[in-house]
Order: C-alpha cells, then sequence, then structure tokens
C-alpha cells in the first residue's frame, strides 16, 4: 500500500489538498450522468448516444485517383445501399458532451480565488505550477472549440483528406472465420525467409544445410505490469537479441506494458533497436506520465499539441455514440511521455496507428506483434422464481446461469487486423474506430468513413488495469486488511460477497464501435447475446484474464513449436499465470501443451485434479472461464488446504496429493515440454515434467535418438509437442540494488523510473537471460533435430511410397530381364 499511494513529483503535504482538488475538477470535467437502461443487469451506465442510421445518400462517393496505401486494394461495395451511412450532429453528439465537459473543467478552476491567498499558504499547499492550470484549459478549450483557424478544425479538415489518411476511402468488412487472415498467411512465408538463416547463425549450422521446413516457429511474450514490464520486458528483448535468438522468432505477444513496449519497438522511435528504445526510455520516463506542467505543456504546444490531439479530434467527432474518459485521458498521457522523443520536436505521425506498422514486415525482418485486451462479460442479474423469493434462495440453475455468462473474451490486434476467438471474427487494423453495421463499415455523407484509432487509445486499454473489478482491487489490499486488528470480519464479509464485488467496474474500461452489430445469426452460438445489443465493446487490460499472453499463441494456424515466456508480473507465484493455460489449452483440445508448467503446486489433491479435468470437459468457452476461475480461486487459498491436511488425516480421510517433479522453487530459467498423444482413458494425465532442472542441464546436446538421454528424448522424440521456456523476473544475488519483490520502483503503480534505474533492471535481465541461455539454445535445437526427424521420416515414405507405386505399374525390369 506505501508504494502503491507514494508521491514522488513534490512533498506530501502538497500533494494531498492538490490531489482532492483536481478529483473535484476531474468530477467536473467528466459529469457522468446514469440513465435507465434496459440491459439484463439493471445496472445504471453513462449516457450514450445511438448510432444514427441515415438512408443512403444519392451523391455519388468520390474516388481515390490513385492507391494510398499498402496492402490489398480497397474494396468497393456493389452498391450504395450496402453501405450505412451515418452523421454526428455537433451539438448533441459526442463532441458536443467533450466540449461541455472542457467548459465544466475550465469553469471549476476559474472558481478558484488564487489571488485571495497568500504567498504562504498557497505554496504550502499547492506547488507553484497549480496557479497555471487556469491558463492551460483556456487555452486547450480554445484549441478543440472547432472555431475556423482553430487547431481542432485543422485536425478534421485533414481527417477528411485521403492524402493524410487513405484508409477512409476504403470500404471495412467483417471477416468471419476461424483462419488466419491472408496478410498473416503470406508473413509467415516471409518471415520463414528471415528466421531460417537466422536460426542457422544461432545453432551454428551452415545455412545451405538447414531446410526452410525444419525452422521451429518460435514465439516469445512478456508479460503485464504497467512500467515494470515495459522495461523489464525491454531488457529481456535486448538480452535475446545480444544472443541472436530474438531474430529466430516469428511471434511476439503483449499485454499492458509489454503491448507497450511492442507498439514503441516498432515505430520510428525504437528503431527496432531494443538498444536504442531502452536509451529513448531513459529520457523519457523520468518524469511522471501526469506531472502536469509537461503534460498540459505538450498538450498545448505546437507540434506536439497536434500529434496528440489528433486522434480525440477524430474519434469524438467521427462518432456519434463515441465514449470518452479516464482511459482515454490515459492514453494520451502515456503517448506524452512515450511517443514523444527528447526536443520534442520530432514527433512522427506515422506511429499513431497500427497499421502502419505493416511496413516494418514487409520484407519479414521482424516478428509479427500480436497485442491483447478483454471484455468482461459481466453475470446476468439473478431472476428469483415466486418459489425462490418465498424461500429466500436462489435456484441451482439461476446460479449456473450467471456463472456459466462471466468470463473474459480475448481480442487480439495486430497491425493487420483485431480479431477475438470466441467471436471468430474479425476487422482490418485499418477500419478500428469506425461504425460497423450488419458486417460493413459506416462511412459518412461525405462518402468517407472515420480515420483509424489512434495508437494512443490503445495505449490505454492495453493497459488499464486500473479498470478492474472491485473484487481485483480487494485482492491487492487484502493482505493489508487481514494484517489490521479488528477487521478480520471484514474480509470475511467481504470475501462472501465477491460473486457482488465481480460484477463491479469502479472506473468504466474504453469502448471502440462494435463490429459485429446485426451479425447474431452469423456467429458461434457461444458469443453472449448482450455482445449484440450494444453499440461499443468495453475493451481492457488483458491481465484481468491472464498477466500472459498465450492464449492467442495457441490459436491454430500459428503453429508456434516453441513458446519463450518472460514473467515481470508482481504476483509471480500467487497468481501462477503459466499454469492458468492449463485450462484453456484442455477446453479448446489444443494438442501438445505441456500440462502442469508454472509454480509447483505442492498440495494438488485429488479433488484439485478432477477439478482440473472438468475443465477439460467443460461444454463452451464461458463454462470453462468460470471452472477456471474457481480453480484459481482454490489454488490462492492452498495454505489454508495445507493446514487442514493434517486434521484430514487423522480423521482417516484421503488426502493424497499430486506435486511436479521437484516442490521447490521455479529457477531463472525453467523448461517443459507437452506431447501429441492422445489420453486414452478418463484419468488425469500426469504433469510434464520440467527439463534441465540438475547438472545435466549443462551437458551437450545429443541430436540423435539412439543417444538421446531422458531430457532430450522428451523434447527430440516423436509425440514431443510444445516446448514452453519460462523467465520469471527474480531477483539474482549477482545483480544488486534491484529486487522486483521489494524495489520501490519495481511497483506496477510507480511511473517514475530514472536513468539509473533503468541500469539496474537491465543488469538484472542480463544476468537472468545468461543463466538459462544454454537451456534455451539447447531447446530449440532438440525442436529443430525433430522437426528434422519427422521431415525425413515422411520424405522416405513418399519415397518408398513412389517406388512400391512405379513397381506396381511397371513391374521388376531386373526380373523381366
Amino acid at each position: 500500500m506505501y508504494r502503491l499511494l507514494r508521491f514522488q513529483s513534490w512533498p506530501y503535504h502538497r500533494a494531498l489538498p492538490l490531489l482532492v482538488g483536481s478529483s473535484v475538477v476531474y468530477c467536473a470535467f467528466v459529469n457522468r450522468k446514469a440513465v435507465a437502461n434496459d440491459s439484463k443487469d439493471g445496472r445504471s451506465w453513462p449516457k450514450t448516444r445511438q448510432l444514427i442510421i441515415q438512408e443512403p445518400s444519392t451523391q455519388a462517393k468520390p474516388e481515390p485517383a490513385s492507391p494510398l496505401e499498402p496492402g490489398p486494394s480497397p474494396t468497393t461495395a456493389s452498391s450504395d445501399d450496402d453501405v450505412p451511412l451515418f452523421e454526428a450532429d455537433p451539438d448533441t453528439g459526442a463532441w458536443g458532451s467533450l466540449s461541455d465537459r472542457l467548459e465544466n473543467a475550465r469553469a471549476a478552476l476559474a472558481a478558484i480565488r488564487w489571488s485571495r491567498m497568500t504567498n504562504g499558504i498557497a505554496d504550502f499547499l499547492l506547488p507553484e505550477w497549480a496557479q497555471d492550470l487556469p491558463a492551460y484549459f483556456a487555452k486547450l478549450q480554445r484549441e478543440l472549440d472547432m472555431a475556423p483557424g482553430s487547431l481542432a478544425d485543422e485536425i478534421w479538415e485533414e481527417a477528411q483528406d485521403p492524402s493524410f489518411n487513405p484508409e477512409i476511402v476504403r470500404l471495412a468488412k467483417v471477416r468471419i472465420s476461424k483462419d488466419l487472415c491472408a496478410e498473416e498467411e503470406m508473413f509467415q512465408q516471409r518471415r520463414k525467409r528471415y528466421t531460417t538463416r537466422a536460426l542457422a547463425k544461432y545453432l551454428g549450422i551452415p545455412e545451405d544445410q538447414v531446410d526452410p521446413e525444419d525452422v521451429p516457429i518460435i514465439a516469445m511474450c512478456g508479460s503485464g505490469g504497467g512500467l515494470r514490464a515495459l522495461v523489464a520486458g525491454t531488457s529481456s528483448y535486448h538480452s535475446a537479441q545480444e544472443a541472436g535468438l530474438y531474430d529466430c522468432v516469428t511471434y511476439t505477444a503483449g499485454v499492458s506494458g509489454s503491448c507497450w513496449l511492442q507498439a514503441l519497438y516498432y515505430s520510428t522511435i525504437g528503431k527496432q533497436d531494443f538498444n536504442t528504445l531502452l536509451d529513448h526510455l531513459k529520457r523519457r520516463i523520468g518524469t511522471h506520465i501526469a506531472y502536469p506542467p509537461t503534460a498540459l505543456g505538450l498538450l498545448t504546444a505546437a507540434p506536439t499539441n497536434k500529434f496528440l490531439l489528433s486522434g480525440l479530434v477524430e474519434k469524438v467527432k467521427g462518432d456519434p455514440a463515441a465514449q470518452f474518459g479516464l482511459v482515454d485521458i490515459y492514453g494520451i498521457l502515456l503517448a506524452a511521455r512515450l511517443f514523444v522523443p527528447r526536443g520534442e520536436l520530432g514527433v512522427d505521425s506515422r506511429n499513431l496507428k497500427l497499421s502502419n506498422q505493416q511496413a516494418y514486415l514487409e520484407d519479414g525482418a521482424h516478428p509479427l506483434p500480436i497485442y491483447t485486451a478483454v471484455r468482461h462479460e459481466i453475470p446476468v442479474e439473478e431472476k428469483k422464481s415466486d418459489k425462490d423469493k418465498d424461500q429466500r434462495v436462489v435456484s441451482q440453475a439461476t446460479k449456473e446461469k450467471a456463472k456459466q455468462e462471466s468470463w473474459f473474451q480475448w481480442f487480439e490486434s495486430t497491425p493487420y487486423e483485431l480479431w477475438s476467438e470466441e467471436l471468430e471474427a474479425g476487422i482490418p487494423a485499418w477500419s478500428v474506430g469506425r461504425p460497423f453495421r450488419n458486417g460493413t463499415g459506416a462511412v459518412r455523407e461525405n462518402g468517407y468513413s472515420v480515420p483509424e484509432l489512434h495508437i494512443p487509445f490503445m495505449l490505454g486499454i492495453w493497459g488499464s488495469a486500473f479498470c478492474a473489478t472491485l473484487s481485483h482491487y480487494y485482492k491487492e489490499i487484502r493482505p493489508v486488511i487481514k494484517g489490521l486488528v479488528g477487521f478480520g470480519g471484514i474480509d470475511d464479509l467481504l470475501e462472501e460477497r465477491n460473486d457482488e464485488l465481480v460484477k463491479v467496474h469502479p472506473i468504466e474500461p474504453a469502448a471502440i464501435p462494435n463490429y459485429v452489430l446485426g451479425l447474431e445469426d452469423q456467429l458461434p452460438p457461444t458469443a453472449a447475446t448482450s455482445i449484440f445489443k450494444s453499440d461499443h465493446l468495453e475493451l481492457a487490460d488483458a491481465g484481468m484474464s491472464n498477466n500472459l499472453p498465450i492464449y492467442p499463441l495457441l490459436r491454430p494456424g500459428r503453429g508456434v513449436d516453441v513458446l519463450i515466456a518472460f514473467d515481470a508480473s508482481a504476483d509471480i507465484k500467487t497468481e501462477n499465470w503459466l499454469s492458468v493455460a492449463d485450462g484453456y489449452a484442455r477446453q479448446r483440445g489444443i494438442k501438445g501443451w505441456p500440462l502442469g508448467t508454472g509454480w509447483p503446486k505442492s498440495h494438488t489433491s485429488k479433488a484439485m485434479s478432477a477439478k482440473e479435468l472438468d475443465i477439460a470437459e467443460a461444454a463452451s468457452p464461458q463454462e470453462a472461464a468460470g471452472k477456471i476461475a474457481e480453480a484459481r480461486e482454490a489454488e490462492r487459498n492452498a495454505p489454508t488446504r495445507a493446514a487442514k491436511s493434517a486434521e484430514d488425516s487423522a480423521k482417516g480421510e484421503d488426502t493424497a496429493s499430486t506435486t511436479t517433479d521437484s516442490d521447490s522453487d521455479l529457477t531463472y530459467c525453467n523448461v517443459w515440454v507437452g506431447t501429441t498423444l492422445e489420453r486414452a482413458s478418463n484419468a488425469e494425465p500426469p504433469p510434464s515434467k520440467r527439463l534441465f532442472t540438475s547438472s545435466s542441464s549443462s551437458a551437450s546436446f545429443s541430436s540423435t535418438l539412439a543417444s538421446a538421454n531422458d531430457e532430450d528424448w522428451h523434447i527430440i522424440g516423436p509425440d514431443a509437442g510444445i516446448a514452453v521456456v519460462y523467465f520469471p523476473f527474480l531477483p539474482n544475488p549477482s545483480v544488486s540494488g534491484v529486487d522486483p519483490n521489494t524495489s520501490d520502483f519495481m511497483s506496477t503503480w510507480n511511473f517514475i523510473y530514472s536513468a539509473e534505474d533503468i541500469e539496474k533492471v537491465v543488469s538484472l535481465a542480463r544476468a537472468n537471460f545468461r543463466e538459462g541461455e544454454e537451456k534455451v539454445k539447447r531447446t530449440v535445437k532438440a525442436v529443430y533435430e525433430r522437426k528434422k526427424s519427422r521431415r525425413q521420416q515422411r520424405e522416405r515414405s513418399e519415397r518408398e511410397r513412389r517406388w512400391r507405386k512405379h513397381w506396381k505399374r511397371e513391374g521388376d525390369h531386373f526380373l523381366g530381364s
């Protein structure tokens, strides 16, 4: 709690009054008005305006003179009737609401009688820059009032110019399919040529001896955790890049801070080099993202004001039902700190769109980045029957229905596409931000659509951990509450009400237009019906579901052979994010995933094993999600179960437990390999063995099956599956001054890293990677040899088949002579 509430920019006695005052201003700015609605859960939501669908205009839409951007050529509708039209009312729509909020904020600041405060009182209560806030807001209001010649007017004019935004002349369609999009499939072919050369160099094999078919598809992912995940992830990727491993990677994936990492890497700031990116971070994150003089200065001075506010104008003017809230402000502040280079004059608008990252993927020289977010499907409000009401109980059927409808839907974004596994539908990355209806992107009356949603808003969505449910919030502070004398009863009460706390988001997630509106009959039956009743999708930090982005990497078609995870989570052991993927893999029938990965579970009872098997047999993703949540909660209470086991033993009850190969904690680098063998019975399969846990990890690799030792056989054997390499971000005695568990600057809620802090994290990441560098190389080499052996076996079988076919047709010429 101390680290969460710590103020670093100015003394505490000044910070507290300012915090209260800022809250008043923010409330005036937000001015939320709850309205009645007909949602099943009966909750009140901020007032939003419905999408206005007008009759198609008879005016011909302008045609682009030439192709305006790389990629597929623009798609045109068969007739004007195919394209929904919309137009916003500038006075009553989202833009009018934003203008009102800005005026409320300016008025609230102006109402403060600064002149009546003596210098002594002002200096004591407020920092020096506080008196400049009214001037900043007044200037910001002038720039956003849409008057001729204003910044907002200039931005909106360019938003309707295809030379600035080529995507506005392209017709977007929803793609309904489980398969990868065509652009990603073409990328895989280009990347294979590059990784073939990189693997030969990494393993020290002549390039002409490496068959592209034998090259493992390697995926690398980072965890969530705000700036800690950004700095630690960049440092870990940098170590992999130095070792030559990163060049062998086909996919990267991120959650929260590691999404920020990817966005910076694929920009003119990161220059696709982690050393360059680390230098940038040292120069930019020594100041808090919300430090008002710096943030407001960038928002009110050229050229950074246009760079940061252009997405705001395009979003709120372009979408009549757009929502603008705290997450959007957060994203703009993040962009002001992360996407503005030193000197502040070199801002590049090409960094504002995710689809522009396609330029870095054209020749296959870099991995494909995958960004993640989740939509929280809130449980339905329990509707009791008359009998239930009389007996003051809720039927089991009602409870099951509510439980099964509570889960997180994952959405993945690449420079090519935004796609959801549960919906089995996606849209082009360049069309995110425009309204959709019946599978087609809407256009304005002038024939143009809305520009692509800018990355600053995506930064906010990807890292919006503060939009978690009350249940998540309480878990953060529960250790403190339980430790306070007299608060044990409160803890028990809140735990009993957890089913209700999980339904409430104190801070609402950000929203994008709902692209599946009107597609009820075309999507899987498991899709939540509530998603078709809202014109927007609320998306938030994927770390609410799993702080490691493993699920998108297991998507069919990507064919990942080796998954390398760098975990800088704050709760590595208690949440055990790697093990959460077990239930996901079982429920979806993913072959090859190693069961039992993650931190050792020294007290896994037979009842717990039965629960895991029950997860695998769930009928739907949402049902599995509910069961996974129960299993995770049971795992958190493992110490209580362990204490109770002695009592159960005395009663003669069966308390037999299963463990992994070792009850000791994991090390700096841990390797598991799954199996592709089918389960022969309903019995719980044994957990995968953790490899290279002894001195054998330093032994040389045996590349042939005949000479392979037991650990090598697990990887090279014909039934071996996915290899998982796990790097938890642990303290290392060889690096002093930094401990991810205790160092204040490593808190998720810290937004200030000095250059010295970053250098300490880099040193720790490098030391930890070196601890497992040989294990990783040995694993990659083994998977390469396994794929090579399988290919050679297939080729031998094919030659024998062709020979037998030829012999049957032509006969044996030697016998005929």
